[in-house]
């Protein structure tokens, strides 16, 4: 069994669209989802704001490659097309963390770098993930923290540039409890 964290995110043309298709195709594995969250751009390039997300999923027979592969398909079906780097993009999935029954998987290929290196860098990533699973760590540079602590360390404008929105990834079925963090 793999659990995977992945950061979706969108720039172009139908951004909520394009994050739902993520959900839409991964269907049973979803465990969860945050809430759209509206972004600042990251890396320095002149860009219109991101919407992000973060979905937790769980597949019996998928690895760590499994996700990643999932997440280019969904990326070329939705015409990403990788110009410039840190630049524009129509779907991003980014797989974050992947969790086996052997525990974390760390892996330094560079097709697949986990866990992902520059995540606890990233407040467009740990806000959304914070919402589904607030208790989760994350390794990075030798040490093994919480993700809220990693957001406490972040610069201030890093933080304030992401903004929770009133869009869903998923509609809450009839008489669900309304968890805002858990929009399965």
């Amino acid at each position: 069994m793999s659990r995977a964290v992945l950061s979706i995110g969108s720039n172009l043309g139908d951004r909520l669209a394009y994050l739902k298709t993520v959900v839409d195709a991964l269907g049973p594995r979803v465990c969860a989802v945050s809430s759209v969250y509206s972004t600042a751009p990251w890396g320095g390039v002149e860009q219109q704001d991101f919407l992000n997300a973060v979905v937790v999923a769980e597949d019996d027979s998928f690895g760590e490659y499994d996700w990643l592969t999932l997440g280019r398909e969904l990326e070329a079906a939705a015409d990403r097309v990788r110009v410039q780097h840190w630049g524009p993009r129509s779907l991003d999935v980014d797989v974050v963390v992947c969790r086996t029954d052997a525990g974390e998987v760390r892996s330094d290929d560079p097709e697949l770098l986990l866990p992902h290196p520059r995540a606890h860098e990233r407040a467009f990533v740990l806000v959304p993930w914070l919402d589904v699973e607030p208790a989760a760590s994350l390794a990075a540079n030798g040490h093994t923290r919480p993700i809220s602590d990693w957001l406490s360390d972040l610069d201030e404008a890093e933080r304030v540039g992401v903004h929770r929105t009133d869009l869903v990834l998923v509609d809450h079925a009839p008489g669900a409890e309304d968890d805002p963090g858990d929009r399965r």
